[in-house]
């Protein structure tokens, strides 16, 4: 099982300045900001993601089931993502069917390859193999960004 505790410690810095260069107003290619509410301050929480588009719906994907940001959102179901300085509200709906996990899983390090570190990083992945990423599809989580 993938753990907190595999976060790198660049991480944090990393997220902080990738949030402070979206304020900015700078595009920073497939980098979103998804700020979505605490579970208990209710107080807008930030953190960078990566959505991508598969069959014309966008998704967002964790490798790490129990992240703040992930229970955060399964908690509220909506949340503000923001590209540069565009934001908007949107609805999150964590994807429980099998099948369509896998799917957007194998995509990933497709789409999103700047993304394939990260979960080699936390042990969800040995390698940017599609095949894989779904494969590790049952241990990550998927939401549909409505």
């Amino acid at each position: 099982m993938v753990t907190t505790a595999a976060l790198p410690g660049w991480l944090k810095p990393a997220n902080r300045l990738l949030k402070a260069l979206s304020r900015l107003g700078l595009q920073l290619g497939t980098i979103h900001v998804l700020s979505v509410p605490g579970r208990t301050s209710g107080r807008l929480r930030a953190t960078p993601v990566s959505p991508l588009t598969v069959a014309g719906q966008r998704y967002l994907v964790s490798p790490l089931p129990t992240s703040d940001w992930v229970r955060n959102a399964q908690a509220a179901g909506w949340g503000m993502l923001a590209a540069g300085r565009r934001s908007r509200r949107v609805t999150l709906e964590e994807v429980t069917d099998p099948v369509l996990r896998e799917d957007v899983l194998r995509r990933f390090p497709v789409e999103v390859p700047h993304g394939v570190p990260f979960f080699i990083r936390v042990g969800a992945v040995a390698s940017a193999d599609p095949d894989e990423f779904a494969a590790a599809a049952p241990g990550c989580v998927v939401f549909l960004v409505v």
